[in-house]
């Protein structure tokens, strides 16, 4: 056998090996996941609309507003339903304590990253990294999710990814306009909004090699009802006072309003 008939062989045997150990449905799986993921970065577009200098407080205003209200709205309508059904099902009068102690656990641990965040003197800086931080606790179980329902039912799944991808773009822009308008880099903007976005990829790779086999309904509701209160915690613990400060009630009236609006939305999908 000469080189040529050797290396093609070497090749073959590597095509062989990926078809055995990815077949279809984990490729159509990992690329819904990979596009649910992506669509955070689209929160960046907004980085690239030129805001004059007496209205960027306005702009700031509306973004996170806009960005609480799909937090928030995540949370109530989506997380938290589905999860303390299951909960309360499974642990009863338990539950009622299960909850206190992820409630209590998620404020301290926003209270912890913020205080080792008190290092940035801009807190408009210091509120995106934070949100980078909690929607990439949020966006792991979340690519767990997706891909276990992607693996399971393709049509599902990518139901699921739109939907997924409706709130994705508002919380990039919760990560990318505070960095932005704090440091001037879009570089920066994006890295970090990439970071949390990718986060979510990374947990449907984890779930394909290690987590679907041990992660069961009850742990999944568990991580996800953390993940709501600490997203409810971000939202009216660190941005909300700062959208107040800026005194721009109808913009951020208007940035609630379009928040609900996405979330009734996805829902309906």
């Amino acid at each position: 056998m000469d080189s040529f008939e050797k290396n093609t062989m070497e090749i073959i045997g590597i095509f062989n090996l990926f078809y055995i150990y990815f077949n279809m449905n984990i490729i159509n799986a990992l690329l819904v996941s990979l596009f649910a993921s992506f669509s955070t970065c689209l929160g960046c577009v907004f980085l690239f609309v030129k805001i004059k200098s007496q209205n960027i407080n306005k702009f700031i205003t509306f973004s996170l507003s806009f960005s609480i209200a799909i937090m928030i709205g995540i949370s109530i309508f989506d997380l938290l339903p589905s999860s303390i059904f299951i909960i309360i099902n499974r642990y009863k009068i338990w539950s009622i304590l299960l909850f206190s102690l992820l409630f209590l656990c998620s404020y301290y641990l926003i209270k912890y990253i913020s205080n080792l965040l008190s290092k940035y003197e801009n807190n408009l800086y210091k509120l995106g990294i934070l949100s980078m931080v909690v929607l990439i606790m949020h966006n792991l179980p979340e690519g767990v999710i997706t891909f276990i329902s992607s693996y399971k039912d393709l049509n599902l799944g990518i139901k699921m990814a739109v939907a997924i991808a409706l709130h994705n773009f508002p919380e990039g822009i919760a990560i990318a306009v505070p960095i932005y308008y704090a440091t001037k880099s879009r570089k920066k903007a994006f890295l970090n909004t990439f970071l949390s976005g990718f986060s979510e990829f990374i947990g449907a790779i984890l779930s394909y090699l290690f987590l679907a086999r041990f992660v069961n309904v009850i742990t999944l509701s568990l991580i996800l009802t953390g993940v709501a209160f600490l997203m409810i915690t971000l939202s009216i613990e660190q941005m909300l006072p700062k959208v107040l400060s800026y005194k721009e009630n109808k913009f951020m009236n208007l940035g609630f309003i379009l928040g609900f609006i996405i979330i009734l939305i996805s829902i309906i999908i």
